[in-house]
């Protein structure tokens, strides 16, 4: 039982610390938010922050993680269902659509504009991005369209390649949104792009 606690306890302050930082990036940017800083909000030791963070690029990597991770690039992320074998454009969908809530969720906004500044300064920042964030989707939709191309659903390609081509388009819109947001423009006409997106890929590697 003591055990069990201990463990409660420990994800309990990391997921305080995660929460105080992302406040803390946010309002403060990445260099001014400094470990001293995120411990205080925390209410605890600047020592016991390095307990479960080596440092303040590992505390925000796992914070911006959320910016571009979805239930698609986990490490158990499920294999295509017999339902979604039966439908397979209703998976691409359904990563379209979690890539697209990431998108217009302006609580994370601030965060995405602080990660893209950072990846040209930080190259810690940007050897986690490109392998938890590009290269674990890449290698799940890698994954899928192989299976995909096993049943005969889509054409015979280099799943690699294919998974880029899905990929690229959603990122860029992404962007796209941001730098509207920038400069107080409207993101209405974007918002049914994520669809179309799927649509016009489908239609392009399906047998």
């Amino acid at each position: 039982m003591p055990q069990s606690r201990e463990i409660d306890n420990t994800v309990s302050t990391k997921k305080k610390i995660l929460v105080a930082s992302m406040k803390l990036f946010s309002e403060l940017g990445y260099k001014n938010a400094s470990v001293r800083k995120i411990a205080a909000e925390v209410g605890i030791r600047e020592s016991a922050l390095y307990n479960h963070f080596k440092n303040k690029e590992d505390i925000f990597l796992s914070v911006a993680s959320d910016i571009f991770s979805t239930p698609f690039n986990k490490e158990d992320s499920p294999a295509l269902t017999p339902a979604q074998l039966s439908n397979p454009k209703s998976y691409l969908h359904k990563f379209a659509m979690e890539f697209k809530l990431i998108t217009f969720d302006k609580t994370k906004e601030s965060l995405f504009r602080i990660l893209m500044i950072e990846l040209f300064q930080n190259k810690q920042l940007r050897e986690g991005f490109i392998n938890e964030f590009h290269n674990k989707n890449i290698k799940a939709l890698s994954a899928v369209f192989f299976t995909m191309m096993q049943e005969g659903l889509v054409r015979s390609s280099d799943p690699l390649l294919m998974a880029n081509e899905f990929l690229g388009p959603l990122f860029y819109l992404r962007l796209h949104v941001t730098l509207l947001r920038i400069d107080n423009e409207s993101t209405t006409n974007l918002s049914t792009q994520f669809e179309k997106h799927v649509d016009f890929f489908w239609e392009s590697v399906k047998v």
